[in-house]
């Protein structure tokens, strides 16, 4: 089976549904401010469900979503019973949010057969589509094994080396008030700005709706940057938004700031802000 990019549509999922190498996976989180906690769980049939608060982001850290080792990633995608021949589909139940965010973590841990769902599950209801309330357990485990790509992880390090190189463009993801620090961070105690000659793109700006917007307008998006990205936002979630966009456009040197503004914005750090 070749899909011709990592964005997949509702048909193209209905057409290969039976595929037994096909691992529909759920990967929503909370958004900041908005829960889907008490609302009544609505799932792709067969969906498993890949716990980025819990199971894939370092708990120990107290940075939010930062990703987790490379055998502790291999050891929960293999408690979900997924193999190295696996293909991956990816969705969220907002639409597009947090899929794109675990296409990346798949990336930086090596996996290739991995794609995000276009619309989401919001998608397939508007289908009119058949819906479970649970997901499926694993009968058992998998042989998947993670293998760190460095090349499309950015840490603290990465940023200081590269917001005065002018062959990188560091791209933000959040409001254009977060950005100029005419509005408050959500997370309490951190400074507001951005960091040094970095770019604002809104994640919203890449999206239609529950949609991404098309190859041309995206590669007219990011065309003004140069060719090596690295993207960042509040705790690296809105930042794959746009890394997955831009890849989808045709850039492959991407990378995502793993710490972001939760990071950055911390004042004991004393990192070079911008407002």
């Amino acid at each position: 089976m070749h899909f011709e990019t990592s964005l997949i549509t509702i048909k193209q999922l209905q057409e290969n549904f039976d595929n037994p190498k096909i691992v529909v996976v759920d990967c929503t989180i909370d958004k900041v401010g908005q829960s889907m906690k008490g609302s009544q769980l609505r799932l792709i049939p067969n969906s498993l469900f890949f716990d980025i608060e819990n199971k894939f982001s370092d708990v120990k850290n107290s940075l939010p979503h930062t990703l987790v080792a490379a055998d502790e990633f291999t050891k929960e995608i293999q408690t979900l019973g997924i193999d190295n021949d696996n293909i991956i589909i990816l969705y969220d139940r907002w639409g597009i949010y947090s899929s794109p965010r675990a296409w990346w973590m798949f990336k930086v841990m090596g996996f290739e057969q991995v794609f995000v769902l276009d619309g989401g599950l919001p998608a397939w209801e508007k289908e009119k589509l058949p819906v479970m309330n649970t997901y499926l357990i694993p009968t058992k485990a998998g042989n998947a094994t993670a293998q760190f790509s460095p090349q499309y992880y950015a840490g603290k390090a990465t940023i200081l080396s590269a917001y005065n190189n002018r062959d990188i463009s560091i791209i933000d993801a959040r409001s254009q008030e977060r950005f100029n620090a005419t509005a408050p961070e959500p997370r309490a105690g951190l400074l507001g700005g951005h960091i040094p000659h970095s770019h604002n793109l809104p994640f919203d700006r890449v999206l239609d709706g529950n949609y991404y917007r098309s190859k041309e307008e995206l590669t007219s998006l990011f065309s003004d940057y140069c060719d090596h990205q690295i993207y960042t936002c509040g705790s690296g979630v809105t930042a794959s938004i746009l890394a997955f966009a831009s890849y989808l456009s045709g850039n492959k040197n991407i990378s995502v700031y793993d710490g972001s503004w939760s990071e950055w914005g911390q004042k004991e750090l004393k990192l070079p802000i911008e407002r």
